[in-house]
């Protein structure tokens, strides 16, 4: 669909948002990623909008796994939510609970589907089996973690991120460190390898509900410790972030071009490897409009477009919810068209960032994600001072934006100023993901900068 002429120096907020049901995309046009799919003959769930079907699991026992301490995989899955393209029904299922979402029993892994064409995948995503699971219990943070902007890391930094990741992909493919094997995470719980726990034949799946943002939190988080360990216990490595939301990031790292490194994928778009991002997947081909469209998007995401937290973190997904319940604007916007924008056209199924199973193969990816994550931290601030912040308009382009006191006791959104000008706000922000204790540099024009001018 064509662009629609849109200037970031004109949008104004909505002042009377719908409530109780998610806004369309800004640019509405159909994704690729996880949305064509071929009929199957076994576990069909049929959704409205969106055709899933189920893989055929090793064992179909309903025994459901009790709670128990904090493990990795209840760390990954013991929050609840999910990311979606529709609320939906599977046949007869059981009834949801007020749980959350029961991690899976890893014996109980299968063959997972290739979302975006229905087909078995010819691979085994599940991870290697073990009777020796952790109760693990998240290590004091004794310095805090700053994840980079891609675009801006030095050369040292890029040295040490190659040298980590390079050093994963050489560990044996059964390892659970190795990058293979963190890869195929995705595909498991995304790809319909896992039952939920107790509820039969109903998948488990992470994205398209409010699930989205707390897994691959978790996710990061366990990947940049294995890379931290992997070049001598470096307990400040944290991943670089792509801010794509910003028009200084809104194209590939070049750090991910060169084809000598380890974090390079050859499967990717070739036509889009410096193109501008398009967050609005329009399919304008005009740098400048593109940029406008994305600064548009992003505010439509973070701040206009949602009515309450429904709208931003995706639908509930509990115990016994049929998968996708309903993404939120940032899983279902932003966050699917950067996939769509670097998949290969190339491949069967837009492999690999365009895929859900094949997406952890590229290490675009997790800085991709970084970035996604450093949209729901910003929601959370924006989202508390929402009301308090006094907005630069035209009429009073020099006045200082300061983001007021979040009123929860011994919390406070960390203060900023917004000078003249779209595209100069810069301001460094430390927020603490409880005690996992990271901070990003970043900048606010990507937010503010529609009604800065």
């Amino acid at each position: 669909m064509a662009s629609l002429p849109l200037s970031c120096a004109t949008t104004t907020t909505s002042a009377t948002p719908l409530r109780h049901s998610s806004p369309p995309p800004l640019f509405t046009k159909p994704s690729l990623f996880i949305t064509r799919h071929a009929n199957r003959s076994h576990h069909h769930h049929h959704h409205r909008g969106l055709h899933v079907i189920s893989a055929q699991k090793q064992n179909d026992n309903p025994e459901s796994t009790p709670q128990g301490k904090l493990d990795r995989r209840n760390v990954l899955l013991g929050m609840g939510g999910l990311y979606g393209a529709a609320a939906s029904l599977v046949s007869t299922p059981p009834e949801a609970s007020a749980n959350p979402v029961q991690a899976p029993q890893l014996d109980k892994c299968g063959t997972a589907t290739n979302l975006n064409s229905g087909e078995k995948l010819d691979l085994n995503c599940c991870p290697p089996v073990t009777d020796k699971i952790i109760d693990y219990k998240i290590p004091p943070a004794l310095r805090t973690k700053q994840r980079p902007s891609a675009h801006k890391v030095s050369a040292e930094y890029i040295f040490k991120y190659n040298l980590a990741v390079d050093r994963m992909k050489r560990l044996p493919a059964d390892d659970p460190r190795s990058f293979t094997q963190q890869a195929m995470i995705h595909c498991a719980y995304c790809n319909g390898a896992y039952d939920q726990p107790g509820q039969g034949s109903l998948d488990l799946q992470i994205h398209n509900s409010w699930l989205f943002f707390p897994f691959h939190r978790w996710y990061l988080y366990f990947y940049e410790r294995i890379l931290g360990k992997l070049i001598g216990l470096d307990p400040t490595f944290a991943l670089p972030f792509w801010n794509w939301d910003n028009p200084k990031g809104m194209t590939i790292p070049p750090i991910f071009l060169d084809e000598k490194s380890a974090i390079y994928d050859s499967k990717r778009n070739q036509d889009n490897l410096k193109a501008v991002v398009d967050l609005g997947m329009t399919g304008n081909k005009d740098p400048l409009q593109v940029v406008s469209n994305n600064l548009t998007v992003m505010y439509s995401e973070m701040i206009r477009g949602n009515a309450d937290v429904y709208d931003f973190m995706g639908q509930p997904y509990r115990e016994g919810t049929a998968v996708n319940p309903g993404p939120g604007s940032s899983e279902r916007g932003s966050h699917t068209a950067i996939h769509v924008f670097v998949g290969d056209p190339r491949e069967p199924s837009g492999e690999d960032l365009g895929n859900f199973y094949s997406a952890g193969r590229d290490s675009l990816f997790y800085s991709h994600h970084c970035n996604v994550d450093l949209m729901w931290t910003l929601w959370l601030g924006v989202r508390t001072v929402r009301f308090g912040a006094v907005l630069a308009t035209n009429r009073n382009r020099n006045r200082i934006v300061r983001f007021v006191k979040n009123q929860k006791p011994n919390r406070s959104v960390p203060c900023g100023s917004v000078p003249t000008g779209f595209g100069s706000v810069f301001c460094r922000f430390r927020f603490l993901f409880g005690s996992l204790n990271y901070r990003f540099g970043f900048n606010l024009s990507s937010i503010f900068g529609s009604v800065l001018g």
